[in-house]
């Protein structure tokens, strides 16, 4: 038994990401996300905008959280140009998939 005592300290989110290569992975895959919907905001209605949030990236695909049918409806009219704009800004996307989300009451 090892006779040194464990020491348990609080650490940062980051720092605890700058110690785990997935949990880093994980913190770079979620700013990249957040930058493609800040990349394409322009072209979401304003209305629309608060209904849209940036979700996981797998490989070259990429998920919008979408908050109603009606908003992801609207959207799915928009993939073509939020797709062209991605790509026009190097992002390499070959798919966008929406999800919507269910309201837990």
């Amino acid at each position: 038994m090892n006779s040194s005592p464990r020491l348990n300290r609080a650490v940062s989110f980051s720092q605890a990401a700058d110690n785990s290569p997935s949990l880093a992975r994980l913190t770079e895959l979620v700013r990249e996300s957040s930058s493609r919907l800040k990349d394409i905001e322009s072209l979401i209605p304003e209305a629309l905008r608060s209904a849209i949030q940036a979700g996981p990236i797998d490989g070259e695909a990429w998920c919008l959280l979408i908050s109603s049918n009606a908003a992801a409806a609207k959207v799915r009219q928009l993939l073509p140009l939020i797709q062209a704009r991605l790509i026009s800004k190097g992002w390499k996307v070959t798919s966008i998939r929406l999800k919507i989300l269910i309201s837990r009451k």
